[in-house]
Order: C-alpha cells, then structure tokens, then sequence
C-alpha cells in the first residue's frame, strides 16, 4: 500500500453510509488525495458522490480488489458476515478493512480473525450519531484494532467524517461492546421519554410544554429524541425520506444488548421494555417507522391511537 496516496474505498451508501462518503470524497478530492471508490447493493445510490470525483465499482468485491483502505457502513451482522466471504476471494494481504457498523462483539471478533488469517486488518469502528451529523462530518467513531492500522485511518475520520476517535485498544469486541452500550442509553432515553410524553397527554398537562422542559432541561440531545414524539417522525409518511433511526436496526441492537446481558450477568429491563414495545409497534404499523415508535405501542397501552396529529395516519 503507498502509505502516501492510499486508494480509499467504501461500500454502504444508507442514510448514514451516504453522508460519511461524501465527507470522505470532498476531503480526498480537495487534499489531492486518489479519488474514492465506492459501491453499494444498488450503486446508482452513489450517484451524487461523482460531484467530488469519486468512482464507482459494481461491487464489495472489485471494490476490494481495487483499494488498500476500505470502510464499510452496512445494516447487520449477517451482511457484515457476507461481505467478509467476499473479502475473502480477493488477495486481501496489506489491506485495512473498516467496519463502522453497529454488530454483535463476536461477530467483529469473527470477522478480524477471518481478515487476519488472510494477511489483512480489521478495524472495528462503530461511530455514533445519527444522520444528520454523519452529513456534517459530526460522528464519533469507536476504533479498536491494530495500531497502525487505526493510526492509517485517523487522517481520514478527525475533521472529516468525524469529530473524534475513541481509542478501545486491539481487542476488537471492546468497540462493539461500547456501541452497543451506548445504544442502550440511546434505546432507553427513547423509552423513558416517550413514557412521559404519554404521561403528559394522558394526564392533561400536554405535550408541548413537556417538550420545552425537556429541551431547556436536558439540551439538544434529549430534545431530539423528545421531538420524534412531538413532531410524529416516530411514524414517517410511507412516500417520504426513511426513518431516521429504522425499527428494525434498533431490535437488532435492542436483542444484541440483551444477549450479551445474560451472558454476562448483568439485568437490562428498561432494554426489555423498550425491545417489548418497538416489536409491538412493528406487528401493529409494520417496518417503516423510527426507533421512536415504541411511543406508538405507549399511546396504545394509555388507550390513545398509536399516532398522534403529527404522524402519518396508522
């Protein structure tokens, strides 16, 4: 790998993939770097991405083939796993894989083995934050990994796709471990503020005044979170942009927690609350709904309709 101009590849190009690659293709475009290659299972989602020069390749595997740093951004542990086995038919000696998906610590660890034993690195790096600060360069990435291989990517995340790396040592799993941590306060923030919401409605003090409480109260964070209630995004229109945080990934992660719980000894029963809630509103509104719309199953228990005025009509 030339450690001076490295060929840059990314693969994943999701609401939270699309954002990341395109900070990545400005910053390589502007700095003379070798232009990004990128692909996804439907490439033509990249399209926008050819504005800061990057190129297309018609899949992980020519992608692969192609770049000495590759990150990938993909949806769960099973395409995480496939895109290994693809990996893996290519001579992947000297290549740095990044993964900054949200998976099961044994499945980044399985991975990494995997890599190693072909000549390759493995970095797992799940980043926090939701889209909009993934297109604002704004993510905190959780690295764990070899040290010269995290060393390699740090010019590529600080200033460009992210605003700082925690560093989890050479352990893999670690990094896994505090995503899925840190979810489970995102998940259970969730839940406890949609309970109060209900509280709100339900027992006439409103939901508008709750929202400014929490907002001058607890900040930005908390308000956001509030605001996917008030503004009925925990039940997006089906003809418009996706949920900002899918159901579906959040049982994923809701259901990693849980199992890495009791294995370890440890007791997560807001986390079984709030998993109990987000299936209960995917039977009831299907998968097109926000993490958020454990709000939905609330309102149903208070005996009020899943959405509110805000929401599309369920």
């Amino acid at each position: 790998m030339d450690s001076q101009k490295p060929t840059i590849g990314f693969y994943g190009l999701g609401s939270m993939g699309i954002g990341m690659a395109k900070n990545l293709a400005s910053h390589l475009k502007t700095t003379g770097g070798q232009p990004l290659k990128y692909s996804n299972r439907t490439v033509s989602k990249g399209d926008q991405l050819k504005d800061f020069g990057a190129v297309p390749e018609a899949g992980f595997t020519s992608l692969v083939k192609s770049c000495d740093i590759i990150f990938t951004m993909i949806s769960n542990d099973e395409v995480l796993n496939g895109l290994v086995q693809e990996a893996l038919t290519c001579d992947v000696k000297g290549k740095i894989i990044v993964d900054c998906s949200t998976v099961h610590p044994d499945t980044s660890a399985a991975a990494s083995d995997k890599l190693v034993a072909a000549g390759a690195q493995f970095l797992a790096s799940p980043v926090f934050g939701a889209s909009a600060m993934a297109a604002q360069g704004k993510l905190i990435f959780a690295v764990a990994g070899p040290e010269d291989a995290s060393k390699a990517i740090e010019p590529l995340v600080v200033g460009v796709m992210g605003k700082s790396i925690l560093q989890l040592g050479t352990d893999v799993k670690r990094s896994s471990l505090l995503k899925i941590t840190g979810n489970c306060m995102v998940i259970g923030m969730q839940e406890l503020i949609s309970e109060c919401h209900t509280f709100a409605e339900c027992s006439g003090l409103g939901t508008e005044i709750f929202h400014q409480f929490v907002t001058d109260m607890y900040g930005p964070t908390a308000s956001g979170y509030s605001a996917r209630c008030t503004t009925g995004s925990f039940a997006p229109p089906l003809d418009g942009p996706p949920p900002g945080f899918a159901i579906d990934l959040s049982i994923k992660d809701a259901k990693h927690a849980l199992n890495i719980a009791q294995k370890s000894g440890a007791f997560l029963p807001t986390m079984q609350a709030a998993l109990q809630n987000m299936l209960s509103a995917k039977a009831f509104a299907g998968p097109w709904l926000d993490s958020s719309a454990l709000y939905g199953t609330l309102r149903q228990w208070a005996g009020l309709p899943f959405g509110n005025a805000a929401s599309r009509a369920v």
